[in-house]
């Protein structure tokens, strides 16, 4: 059997240190996924908000771009 979600049921490891990560800098969810948007990845408000909460599955394509926005590692932004 495999296991796609965390231990409390969440979709994704990263949603918490992302919305850790942009209240450190100071910026909305929209903004966030302006940025985003600029670095070549299409996503909205809602999809950011979905991620935070953990209700949404991250591509390892999202989590490049996140790393970017964001200024951390992929490993600071799997950090349990």
């Amino acid at each position: 059997m495999f296991i796609n979600k965390t231990s409390d049921g969440k979709n994704n490891i990263c949603g918490v240190n992302v919305a850790r990560f942009r209240m450190d800098m100071k910026i909305s969810q929209r903004e966030l996924a302006d940025r985003l948007q600029i670095v070549g990845l299409d996503v909205d408000k809602n999809a950011i908000q979905r991620i935070e909460a953990g209700l949404r599955f991250v591509t390892d394509i999202e989590l490049i771009a996140l790393s970017k926005v964001l200024e951390k590692s992929i490993d600071e932004l799997l950090k349990i």
